[in-house]
């Protein structure tokens, strides 16, 4: 049983590899089977599914960049920080925004980043008064995962469609980032002050 040979850290680290050469949709078991010189058959030994495959490497991607800590820092700086640190994360790798994004929104794992917020959000004042205030951790994660995953996907597919000459614009990139971030944390300190 030769893929036994390779511990499960190691079938990661090369899925990841794979991904970054050749994207998503090219990440398969037969592929990284191939990769690693076994059947891929033997790659179920370690991952029941493809799917906790993918969850495997978004989660090794996340690993992969620090996320920050500042634990004296203000709530909404603590959320910049989580943001900007997994949409660097996720452009480290081709097709990682979009991979990460998959497997938090269907709960297979990438639940760092989510957690993190909430935890930020929740040392906003205020936040544990009245239902909506209470579920405003929550609700303020989901938004701002969703809007750092559309923002990081978006600028990888145009950096892939001008690499291949499909367009000529550049992604729109890090300026536009910090300001529709600041768009939000505006929104959700107003809702903190109500």
């Amino acid at each position: 049983m030769a893929a036994v040979r390779y511990h499960r850290e190691t079938v990661v680290a090369r899925a990841v590899e794979v991904l970054d050469r050749f994207g998503l949709a090219d990440l398969s078991m037969r592929r990284l089977g191939t990769e690693l010189g076994v059947q891929p058959s033997a790659l179920y030994h370690h991952f029941p599914s493809k799917q906790a495959l993918l969850a495997a490497v978004a989660d090794e991607i996340l690993e992969r960049t620090l996320l920050p800590t500042a634990p004296d820092a203000p709530w909404d700086e603590q959320v910049a920080g989580i943001c900007a640190w997994v949409r660097d994360a996720t452009l480290a790798y081709r097709d990682g925004a979009e991979l990460v994004a998959t497997v938090w929104s269907f709960g297979l794992g990438a639940s760092t980043p989510y957690e993190a917020l909430v935890a930020a959000l929740r040392r906003a004042p205020g936040t544990d008064t009245g239902v909506e205030q209470h579920e405003l951790p929550e609700i303020g994660a989901r938004t701002l995962l969703h809007f750092v995953f559309g923002h990081a996907t978006d600028e990888q597919t145009q950096l892939q469609a001008a690499s291949a000459g499909a367009i000529e614009d550049l992604p729109r990139g890090g300026a536009d980032f910090a300001v529709g971030l600041g768009i939000i944390l505006d929104g959700l300190r107003a809702r903190v002050r109500a």
